[in-house]
């Protein structure tokens, strides 16, 4: 028993080593690779700028103004946004890969949070002085300033005690030590602390930026993409780019797995992503009396009728009824269906205001309900009666 104990630890780990491999492979080196955020880049280059002019410069003159070339850190942001990418990419260009390990404490402030590891790790880390600077092996001169970086990756989840005691340490050691704190909500951040530090917002990746940088890993790793399956990365992915190249390497994995292998294609994604595939709404929207735009036409049949005018008519109580249990069947989540369908209905283009005002106090209700623990498949019924009474309405 404990060999084979033994043997699927070692299996599990294995496995995680290699998805840690394929996560951070393809992040930024540079601050120059990092995608879509203009303003911080720019910004931290002329802290690379400047630093390597202090340095190229008297050196006691200007210790002083190298010093305080970087100030306190605060980037915050939706994740997947590269938050952490950069300071490290920077971090790199600061000091080299000989003398990174020396000069740059990461810290995940999710699992060591409390007051003992401030008191304790970075108060240590921070009053070092820090260490003369090692030769690059290529003889590459990095500009390597006097200071140390200590990066506290997700710091909105550090007790108030922990940041309370922070405040301290980033004072005392402020000449030879530099803080970054990466947080996805800023207002967790204390405002004390957040008062020390320079603040970077990082926007969400725009979809020309998402799809830009997913082609180049699909390139890299000879992964064919067609535009179709990029543009549903990027749907489902919501502006994390994190998040859109775990589903491309989870659709490449699967693809590959099958004899003979298959190509990636936009349902694979949308499974993989648990997201109810496009057709599987449109399907829905159409027994609800929503017309079809541009349907993909490979989901769950759907008997359309058309009256005398040859307009869509939509089906009646036993039709929805019918539809709304064939998908709750199928195993969809019944407030990612509510979800898909409130965006379905809200950006159609044929659809009157009134129509989508109603449309939405449903979905608000449903949501709520929902929440509150109601019965699913009722309350998928529910929405789909009542968005059908606001299509009949004018």
């Amino acid at each position: 028993m404990a060999t084979m104990t033994s043997f699927f630890q070692q299996q599990q780990s294995k496995a995680a080593q290699k998805k840690e491999q394929a996560d951070t492979q393809h992040q930024p080196w540079t601050i120059e690779d990092v995608s879509a955020q203009e303003h911080t880049v720019a910004v931290l280059r002329k802290t690379l700028t400047s630093t390597n002019v202090s340095m190229l410069s008297d050196q006691h003159a200007c210790e002083p103004l190298t010093r305080l070339q970087l100030p306190h850190m605060l980037f915050y942001g939706p994740p997947g946004t590269g938050k952490t990418s950069t300071i490290l990419a920077l971090a790199r260009q600061l000091f080299g890969p000989e003398n990174f390990r020396s000069r740059v404490l990461e810290l995940n402030a999710s699992d060591e949070r409390g007051i003992s590891i401030v008191r304790e790790k970075i108060k240590n880390f921070a009053r070092q002085t820090p260490r003369a600077q090692a030769v690059a092996a290529d003889g590459t001169v990095y500009p390597c300033p006097p200071y140390k970086i200590i990066i506290l990756d997700e710091a909105d989840s550090m007790t108030q005690d922990a940041q309370a005691a922070l405040r301290r340490i980033m004072e005392l050691y402020a000449r030879i030590t530099r803080f970054c704190l990466v947080c996805n909500y800023v207002t967790r951040i204390i405002e004390p602390l957040a008062s020390r530090c320079s603040k970077f917002r990082f926007k969400p990746l725009d979809p020309t930026s998402t799809s830009a940088r997913l082609a180049h890993i699909a390139s890299a790793e000879s992964v064919p993409v067609t535009p179709a399956t990029v543009d549903a990365l990027i749907s489902t992915s919501q502006g994390d780019l994190r998040r859109a190249i775990t589903y491309l390497q989870s659709a490449s994995r699967l693809a590959l797995a099958s004899t003979p292998p298959t190509s990636i294609t936009p349902r694979d994604v949308q499974e993989i992503a648990g997201v109810v595939p496009d057709a599987v709404i449109e399907g829905f929207a159409a027994a609800l009396g929503v017309e079809r735009v541009g349907g993909s036409g490979d989901g769950m049949d759907v008997d359309e009728e058309v009256d005398e005018k040859g307009e869509f008519k939509a089906k009646g109580f036993d039709g929805v009824r019918a539809k709304g249990r064939e998908i709750i069947r199928e195993g969809y989540s019944a407030s990612q269906i509510i979800s898909q369908l409130h965006d379905y209905v809200i950006m159609h283009p044929t659809l009157s205001a009134r129509q989508k005002s109603r449309s939405a106090l449903v979905f608000a209700e449903a949501d709520k309900a929902l929440c509150d623990g109601a019965d699913e498949e009722l309350w998928i019924l529910e929405v789909g009666l009542r968005i059908h009474r606001a299509m009949s309405s004018p």
